[in-house]
């Protein structure tokens, strides 16, 4: 499959599971060390073709493709200037999840074990006015080492090292909004324990091949 196929894919996921509506969000893949793909501003991403894909250097120019790069490319250029291993980007407004971020509230407590070994910590970035240079700037403090990320007021970003895997967190945090809405509509979620969570922590890597970084490891 293309880089072009699969990144139109996610683009229709993306819409046909509401997590954007009408002109909302924005999908990226990285082509090379020069080029980034990513989908053009104003367009629905469930209306998306392949030919409406754009090309765009790291400084954010068009270099190829009929439409206009977003302001909010700047976002996905933090990324992949400081994440060599991150090869896509999915930034959408998911309802639960964008809910959470609009409450002021992160996802930093763990609650899934398959939350906890996918996304780690969920950080809260501070609210930022979109297509200024606050808005990548508010991912910088956790772009090391975060898979996901909710934008205070705005929305969520997800990345991976391939497509499918930066669209599959999205997917997953979403989920894990949601769940933790209904958890707290009927009493309160809870976290689990810390003996259990390093017993986590210490069969991922053998049990499921993940390594974690120190840094997106929950702490109590």
């Amino acid at each position: 499959m293309s880089l072009r196929t699969e990144l139109i894919e996610a683009c229709h996921k993306v819409y046909a599971n509401k997590f954007v509506s009408a002109y909302d969000g924005n999908l990226s893949a990285r082509i090379d060390s020069s080029k980034i793909l990513i989908t053009p501003s104003g367009k629905c991403k469930g209306e998306l073709r392949e030919t409406d894909l754009l090309e765009m250097d790291y400084d954010g120019n068009l270099i190829d493709g009929e439409g206009k790069v977003s302001t909010e490319a700047k976002l996905h250029l933090a990324v992949y200037k400081n994440r060599i291993d991150i090869n896509s980007v999915v930034h959408c407004h998911p309802i639960y999840a964008t809910a959470f971020a609009t409450t002021g509230e992160g996802l930093p407590r763990p609650i899934f074990p398959e939350v906890v070994l996918a996304l780690g910590k969920i950080p809260l970035c501070k609210y930022s006015t979109p297509s200024t240079d606050e808005l990548p700037n508010s991912i910088l403090p956790f772009v090391e080492f975060s898979w996901a990320f909710l934008l205070e007021n705005h929305g969520a970003v997800t990345i991976g090292k391939t497509i499918s895997g930066a669209y599959y967190r999205m997917e997953k945090l979403e989920h894990a909004a949601k769940t933790i809405h209904a958890a707290r509509v009927l009493g309160k979620e809870k976290s689990i324990p810390l003996y259990k969570l390093n017993e986590l922590y210490s069969i991922a890597e053998k049990t499921y091949g993940i390594k974690l970084d120190k840094r997106n490891k929950f702490e109590f």
